[in-house]
């Protein structure tokens, strides 16, 4: 038994949101944390980039501030990066690792973007590079499926892992409002931040499931590997939609184990809003929470739920990653590093099989349904429902000739997603089709 007592080194990058309940945590819980780990653990500065700064709420010494993060991460045995951003936080943790230090980040960009030029500088320099944190806030997703599913074959992870986008959908679909007014009201809660591009747009989520995929599947992923379309154009008549057919829309990243049409076998990963039946565990998640469905083919379908951002959820995922860094610093070993062996090709968004919620503006006459079905039938893509409504004219009657028109709506069976997008397409230069008013995708059924 390792009888040393003398303290593991830990320094912080970043006092933020997350910053703060980390250096909290790990000063005021200092004598449990010793005791999970068989070691002191102390904090030995913490890289900020005003040290000057009023931070007497966080009861923390101030003389632990400092600016000089080059100095700060050569004198620590584990550093904790939570600066987020490529640069400089990619050098700091780089110049962390030549100097024999473990590295726990929550950086999803860089890890999405760079991930393995910290994998290759962790493997040099024999240390140890943890993320818990940069999924799911709290949610301990990455380790089971690195670990604890390392012996089983995932085919399939699904999940909410942004948790603005999940409250502004649930927001909409409770309320009936609009895409703006309830961004605005997200951000006057602190859900959203003042340019809430990165969440909006789906670039967070994209990044999230690159890493997601990469762990699932042995395979390197980068966030420019992802298929990626934001909620920016989810309007309140799509929500409507949804709740008629049963569903609710929610923002997904989607990863899973698939082949192309030539029996390729390979990986898709997107992000995308999509339909999903009321009645799927993930339709459930509420407000910011977050939820990712995993299916491997011995452990069956698993579900991981919880808080996915916040300053105390995301320090719990960091600290867990601290204390399990700390246990190989004492024993003398290592955690697994990047296993990406299959090297499988991530197929296009066109290869992924998924299922077209369509709304069309036609005109109200005889044989128009027809030309529609045989859009769909020339593209080889499958009608699953059809619904057909008289739009009513200004008079509030239903119009007459030359003005008469309808709304059908239009769900499919499974097929390519490159086949339905042709077919949307083909529909769009239909003379008997006004408008395509709406197109998403549904899933989960």
């Amino acid at each position: 038994m390792d009888s040393d007592k003398t303290p593991i080194r830990v320094a912080l990058l970043g006092c933020g949101t997350v910053g703060g309940a980390v250096a909290q945590k790990l000063t005021g819980n200092a004598a449990e944390l010793a005791a999970r780990v068989g070691r002191p653990i102390e904090l030995v500065g913490i890289a900020v980039r005003r040290a000057g700064r009023d931070r007497s709420e966080l009861g923390l010494d101030p003389a632990l501030f400092t600016t000089d993060a080059e100095g700060l991460v050569t004198r620590a045995d584990i550093v904790v990066e939570v600066i987020g951003g490529i640069d400089p936080a990619r050098g700091l943790i780089l110049r962390a690792m030549e100097h024999g230090a473990s590295v726990v980040t929550a950086n999803k960009a860089l890890l999405a973007e760079d991930g393995p030029t910290l994998y290759a500088a962790a493997d040099a320099a024999g240390v140890d590079l943890y993320y818990e944190a940069a999924v799911a806030g709290a949610i301990p997703i990455l380790r089971p499926i690195h670990e604890s599913l390392a012996g089983d074959d995932v085919r399939r992870v699904i999940g909410i892992v942004n948790g603005t986008t999940n409250f502004v959908l649930d927001a909409m679909d409770t309320t009936g409002a609009g895409f703006g007014e309830t961004v605005e009201r997200a951000q006057a809660l602190g859900y959203a931040e003042a340019d809430p591009t990165a969440d909006v747009e789906g670039f967070d989520a994209a990044a999230k499931a690159a890493i997601l995929a990469s762990l699932a599947f042995h395979t390197r992923v980068s966030s420019a590997d992802v298929y990626r379309e934001g909620i920016t154009d989810v309007t309140a008549s799509d929500i409507r939609a949804a709740r008629e057919m049963g569903c609710v829309v929610k923002l997904l990243a989607i990863c899973e184990r698939t082949s192309d049409d030539g029996g390729t076998e390979g990986i898709s990963v997107r992000v995308h809003p999509a339909m999903i039946p009321r009645t799927h565990p993930l339709a459930a998640v509420r407000e910011a929470y977050n939820a990712v469905f995993v299916g491997a083919d011995a452990a069956g379908e698993l579900m991981f739920y919880g808080q996915g951002a916040g300053g105390d959820p995301t320090a719990s995922a960091v600290l867990g990653d601290v204390v399990a860094v700390a246990r190989h610093h004492v024993s003398g070993g290592r955690g697994p590093g990047e296993i990406a062996y299959a090297d499988l090709p991530v197929l296009p968004m066109g290869s992924a099989l998924t299922r077209y919620h369509i709304s069309l503006d036609v005109a109200d006459r005889p044989g128009v349904l027809a030309v529609v079905a045989q859009a769909f039938a020339e593209h080889d893509v499958s009608i699953e429902t059809v619904r057909q409504q008289v739009v009513v004219d200004e008079d509030g009657e239903p119009g007459g000739e030359a003005t008469s028109h309808a709304q059908l709506i239009v769900v499919t069976h499974m097929a390519p997603d490159a086949a339905l997008a042709a077919t949307v397409d083909a529909l769009a230069a239909l003379p008997a089709v006004g408008d395509v008013t709406s197109v998403m995708r549904v899933e989960g059924s």
